[in-house]
């Protein structure tokens, strides 16, 4: 098993993405749209994957409601931008509350379909002027609230027995440029990240997965992107953020990265992340990310089981009843 995620290329597998599978062993893998079309067809496709990998290994999607929702209508509910729960909620309290119940229904509709990791949630503090690419998907521009709110929605993900990733650590609202079109370079002090960027990921450091973000802060090591600067990783994540979970890379196909495949792989792994993520299904680039990282072993390897506990099981939900209340302050419908 290698310490790295794949996606794949449609709606079901085809020869060569069963025998890459079953030769390269990634950790898991992660669905897009692409390979979204029916309830039934998504729960084919993550036995098939789980079958080519002859192991329930974990599958990933990023359903975070808003602009960032693979499983859409008219299969699934559409659900609202992370954005929508502070301003819905009548007190702290309430918001909190539909946050986490959001973040419950979707584990629903997730572990219906074979999903049981959901790139959840994002605890980015947007800044004035900063790039759209994270806006509406933050819980707010108060790191306190964003923190709370993003608690409640990993919470929620965890009683619905789905694994929650924050993203994007230590932070991306501070980013005048999309990661995944170019290098975002964040020019902020040390103090300034200290005080806004870096608290919601610090008030939630024991959750069981993080992902990096493709973002240089001057302040803290000009050289080098977050996801590939042993600075970041060690001194900031693990030390001042203090997250000691699955550290997985945000996507080695984002054209803020630069070598070649291998090499994005190799760097991260270098600085510290446990796990590298490619997204693509372009089996000609995540051949050699799979090249790039290691067997999954030591603390990574302790790390990555650690992170599926909460899997296992699942709270009693009465999805009706949370339908209803959640449909009333929100308006999602069945």
């Amino acid at each position: 098993m290698r310490a790295f995620i794949c996606g794949l290329k449609g709606l079901t597998l085809d020869a060569d993405e069963r025998a890459f599978l079953r030769e390269a062993s990634p950790w898991g893998v992660i669905l897009f749209r692409r390979n979204v079309e029916s309830r039934e067809q998504v729960a084919r496709l993550t036995d098939e994957a789980r079958g080519a990998l002859g192991r329930c290994a974990p599958v990933l999607v990023d359903q975070e409601g808003g602009r960032v929702q693979r499983l859409t209508a008219p299969n699934w509910r559409a659900y609202p931008s992370a954005a929508r729960f502070e301003a819905a909620g009548a007190t702290a309290a309430v918001a909190e509350r539909l946050a986490w119940l959001g973040a419950r229904l979707m584990a629903h509709d997730l572990r219906e379909v074979g999903i049981d990791v959901d790139c959840l949630p994002v605890l980015d503090v947007p800044a004035e002027g900063s790039h759209a690419v994270i806006s509406d998907r933050a819980y707010s521009a108060d790191p306190a609230r964003a923190a709370k709110l993003g608690r409640a929605a990993a919470e929620g993900l965890m009683a619905g027995g789905v694994a929650p990733v924050m993203k994007h650590i230590p932070g991306h609202g501070r980013a005048r440029a999309d990661s995944h079109l170019e290098l975002p370079v964040v020019e902020a002090s040390r103090a300034e990240l200290e005080a806004v960027d870096f608290p919601p990921f610090a008030a939630n450091a024991d959750l069981p997965m993080a992902m990096s973000a493709h973002v240089v802060y001057t302040a803290i090591d000009p050289t080098a992107p977050g996801t590939q600067s042993k600075t970041v990783v060690n001194d900031v994540i693990r030390g001042l953020i203090g997250f000691d979970g699955l550290l997985m890379t945000d996507d080695l196909s984002m054209k803020a990265l630069t070598g070649s495949f291998r090499e994005r792989a190799e760097r991260a792994i270098a600085a510290g992340c446990d796990i590298v993520l490619h997204c693509n299904g372009d089996l000609a680039e995540a051949t050699p990310v799979a090249e790039g990282a290691p067997l999954l072993a030591g603390k990574s390897l302790a790390r990555a089981e650690k992170a599926l506990d909460c899997v296992r099981a699942v709270e009693p939900f009465d999805v009706a009843a949370g339908l209803a209340e959640f449909g009333a302050a929100m308006g999602v419908v069945a």
